[in-house]
């Protein structure tokens, strides 16, 4: 599974049915993010993912999706499969809408990755990919060189771009891959008062063998 994560925004409501609406916002199109600076003997590795690159399954709405609490299947939130998650991919970003039913709340995870947000230690948002087999897409991605031209930020990087993906999941996660990316939510507060609402807050990639 391929990881991603750029900068998006993550907002919790309380609906009055006692469910919870989460929606994030994942930007990514075209926006390279720097992967690894290369350390001291290797080449900067950079990603771009190209506009609509999750649209394979994100629109075909029988493909289950899951919302994740760090990648882990373990620790679920949502899915499209039980009706609990939304989501769209557009030409310049990701979309998601998930209800986190009461019962769904009384979980110790869940319970925990609110406070986390809450606390503004979680805030970030990746998805969890594959790339199709070349027998079904031919050309995948695309590898290309930077060149060399510091003083137009150009740094002789390897640069992937990722012209299509199959989204499997999206996760919540701690430490975000890109150090641009960050996560402003409008959180709740998990005590044994219940949840309330807290201040305004202010995402993970691995370079793709």
């Amino acid at each position: 599974m391929l990881w991603g994560g750029h900068s998006g925004g993550l907002e919790i409501r309380k609906r009055a049915s006692g469910a919870m609406s989460l929606a994030g916002r994942f930007p990514y199109a075209g926006k390279p993010a720097v992967l690894s600076d290369g350390g001291r003997t290797g080449r900067p590795r950079k990603e771009i993912i190209a506009p609509n690159a999750f649209a394979y399954r994100v629109d075909k709405p029988d493909e289950d999706i899951h919302l994740l609490v760090g990648h882990s299947y373990d620790r679920p939130l949502a899915s499209r499969g039980a009706g609990t998650l939304d989501i769209k991919d557009s030409a310049d970003a990701l979309t998601f809408e998930a209800t986190i039913t009461e019962e769904m709340q009384k979980v110790s995870y869940v319970r925990d990755i609110l406070a986390s947000i809450g606390a503004g230690l979680t805030l970030g948002i990746s998805p969890g990919f594959r790339l199709p087999p070349k027998r079904a897409v031919p050309e995948p991605e695309k590898i290309e060189d930077e060149g060399h031209d510091p003083e137009n930020g150009a740094h002789n990087a390897i640069i992937r771009t990722v012209l299509a993906a199959l989204l499997y999941e999206v996760s919540i996660v701690t430490r975000p891959a890109y150090p641009e990316a960050q996560v402003e939510a409008r959180s709740w507060d998990v005590s044994r008062d219940g949840i309330k609402p807290v201040s305004n807050l202010n995402h993970l990639s691995r370079w793709r063998a």
